[in-house]
């Protein structure tokens, strides 16, 4: 294997016997080999079929796909705790793992025995566990329970140690299911900072439901589906198909196509730039250039309305060819609807480059009590005032999408990914994804001041 892969997984394959009755486990041991026609007493289910992929050394690989897909099965294998039915798994360097709550614990021994014994399993000595045994106990943050037997800890003091002893055993390589989900906010960043700090040198493979977590740590992203890698490849693009997928589970495979009218009521008007009436104010001033409504953007829905444009405008309505972050704006989103909807939801996210989703709103809750019935060939605005928030340097799109229903049971109709590319040129955002305009900075000296006598 090259010295930069890390792991290497070849047409992995692995199948469960499913027996209907006890009995028939029995007779297939004792009659299934000897009979002539090789009778088989149970069903095959194939957990994983034919999977192959290779992580890089330093990469963060996010695996993401619904329960029963395959996800846990193929993180035990590689860790070395499940035998794959057929296929070939090679890692390159030190392998700790959080898979099920509270696997590899004894739930008689105390949280220290569990220690000890967790730490030799995955190849740290006695004599490097004993050194290194009080920041372990500091980070699991856990008091005296440290001496309690671990099946009486919640599950939150479980993932505590857990975590706490994979991040002392100098791996080379974290293997991390959701297990992470039950544990509280005080911890989960805690953990987040020690990922972040070993993902600069380090490989990662990371299994979760949550396609923002995907998109925030992971450079590249495997889809599973029944068993099978369904797509390989950046998280945003992997992300996008899989959520998709999500949607068309839950209203059915649409069998319309979008139809995209000649529409002729698009904002023609010429864009104005906002920067003009800043320009000699201020160096610091967030430059962002607007692009134009893509309507062949990467989309999907069932197809009972056409998004047809979308505009970024300033206060008094004019459409801008560029913004500055910290000024009031409005969105634009125009729509023809291609049958009756009676209870129409039109909203927007602002995603980064990565496909992060920095902010975003619908229409739900404005029109929840007077919904906007909708006949066909049926134009609809809907508006969104805000102000814009100062945004880092890099590329953001805007994604827009109209659905049918109530905010928690809604069937969408279009959604288009990346409808409107906006680019931050300049920046006086200091940290975070995204700055939120001051109303007022201030440093003083209270009137109560403390002179170095009264301290």
């Amino acid at each position: 294997m090259s010295s930069e892969i890390a792991i290497k997984v070849e047409n992995l394959s692995k199948c469960y016997q499913i027996y209907d009755n006890p009995s028939d486990r029995l007779k297939q041991m004792l009659m299934g080999k000897i009979s002539r026609k090789n009778k088989k007493y149970y069903r095959e289910f194939w957990a994983l079929k034919d999977v192959s992929f290779e992580v890089k050394k330093g990469e963060t690989v996010g695996i993401i796909g619904r329960n029963g897909c395959g996800k846990s099965t193929l993180l035990q294998m590689i860790c070395g705790t499940l035998n794959p039915s057929a296929g070939k798994i090679t890692t390159h360097g030190r392998v700790a793992a959080l898979l099920e709550l509270g696997s590899g614990f004894n739930p008689e021994f105390t949280g220290r025995e569990n220690v000890f014994l967790n730490a030799s399993v995955l190849g740290l000595s006695r004599e490097k566990t004993i050194l290194r045994f009080e920041d372990i106990t500091a980070f699991a943050d856990i008091g005296d329970f440290i001496d309690q037997p671990v099946k009486t800890y919640s599950s939150g003091m479980l993932v505590r140690l857990a975590f706490a002893v994979i991040a002392h055993v100098d791996a080379d390589i974290l293997v991390i299911d959701e297990a992470l989900a039950v544990g509280d906010t005080f911890f989960t960043q805690k953990c987040m900072r020690f990922l972040r700090n070993f993902m600069k040198s380090n490989t990662v493979l990371f299994v979760s439901h949550d396609t923002s977590s995907i998109k925030s740590l992971c450079s590249k992203a495997i889809w599973l589906e029944q068993g099978e890698v369904l797509e390989s490849g950046t998280p945003k693009d992997v992300s996008e198909l899989y959520l998709e997928a999500f949607y068309e589970a839950q209203q059915g495979k649409s069998t319309k196509t979008i139809i995209r009218p000649e529409y002729q009521h698009r904002d023609t008007r010429t864009k104005k730039d906002q920067r003009l009436e800043f320009i000699n104010q201020t160096n610091l001033r967030n430059d962002i250039k607007l692009y134009e409504f893509n309507p062949d953007a990467p989309s999907f829905g069932d197809g009972g309305a056409t998004i047809v444009d979308v505009t970024l405008c300033d206060a008094h309505n004019h459409p801008l060819a560029w913004v500055v972050g910290g000024e009031d704006v409005v969105l634009h989103v125009r729509a023809v609807t291609n049958v009756v909807l009676n209870s129409p939801i039109i909203g927007f996210f602002i995603k980064d480059k990565l496909g992060q989703m920095l902010f975003g709103d619908n229409t739900y809750f404005a029109t929840v009590d007077t919904p906007l019935k909708s006949e066909i060939g049926q134009e609809m605005v809907a508006e969104f005032h805000f102000n814009m928030p100062r945004l880092a340097k890099g590329d953001y799109s805007i994604c827009t999408a109209l659905a049918e229903g109530t905010y928690h049971s809604h069937i969408q109709q279009h959604w288009i990914h990346d409808a409107v590319l906006f680019k931050c040129d300049t920046t006086s955002l200091s940290s975070g994804l995204i700055g939120i305009p001051m109303q007022l900075v201030k440093l003083f000296h209270p009137l109560n001041t403390y002179s170095s006598e009264t301290l």
